[in-house]
């Protein structure tokens, strides 16, 4: 059975070499996902680290793969590949081939720490309040079927005290450019549709919104909400 090592050997480059581009990509990989508050890597911009000095066609995923094996001892995060369950529709009404290639070659970093291990060493206290909205917003979308109208969602924002024209919120800023966050990391969807009465936006879950490690946390939550309610009407 070939090892890794060997697999390398078979390409001709040296320990020093893989150790380099190894480490080149985790930092790639880190950085990115502190500075883009989390979206989604694309696996080209990870492939060009390797291919910018070494032309040897399985490099770069030998070199991925160890940098997401690594990332997992070192730091406890799973470089995880995202696939979309179906692409956006383009003006035509289908799915972009192009969209879904590029789409399904991206990675976002998931922690598998321990939740109150990470709660207490990783997780910045002022971003508390970004994952707060998203889980608010998902749980919405949860609760309409998995599809919600973008005239429906800010209704229920609204009621909330989250109005779509406020750019100066005190804690989120820009309450649009918050939503849009969530579809640029892909916890939402967005799709602009035609109909008899014009054009409307839909936002349904994407894929990291429908991962188990989301879904499972939201339908708890939901169902604890359900059960304090039902016990307060009951007293």
């Amino acid at each position: 059975m070939a090892t890794v090592s060997d697999d390398y050997a078979q390409i001709d480059i040296s320990t020093e070499e893989k150790d380099k581009l190894v480490a080149e990509v985790m930092r790639h990989v880190l950085f990115k996902t502190h500075q883009t508050t989390g979206c989604p890597i694309k696996r080209e911009e990870l492939t060009q680290i390797v291919t910018k000095n070494y032309r040897q066609r399985a490099l770069p995923a030998l070199v991925i793969k160890e940098a997401g094996d690594r990332l997992a001892a070192t730091f406890g995060y799973e470089m995880r590949e995202l696939q979309r369950t179906r692409a956006p529709s383009t003006r035509s009404g289908r799915p972009s081939q192009q969209q879904v290639n590029v789409d399904a070659k991206s990675y976002v970093l998931v922690s598998k720490l321990d939740p109150e291990v990470y709660m207490k060493y990783v997780e910045h206290k002022e971003a508390a309040h970004v994952s707060g909205f998203a889980f608010v917003v998902i749980s919405i979308v949860h609760l309409s079927g998995g599809k919600i109208s973008e005239e429906d969602l800010w209704h229920q924002l609204r009621r909330l005290g989250l109005n779509e024209s406020d750019e100066n919120h005190p804690v989120l800023g820009n309450n649009k450019q918050a939503l849009e966050l969530l579809v640029q990391q892909r916890y939402l969807l967005k799709e602009k549709l035609s109909g008899p009465e014009g054009h409307s936006m839909m936002y349904e879950l994407a894929e990291r919104a429908l991962d188990e490690s989301i879904s499972g946390k939201l339908k708890d939550y939901i169902s604890q909400v359900v059960s304090t309610s039902t016990a307060a009407e009951v007293d």
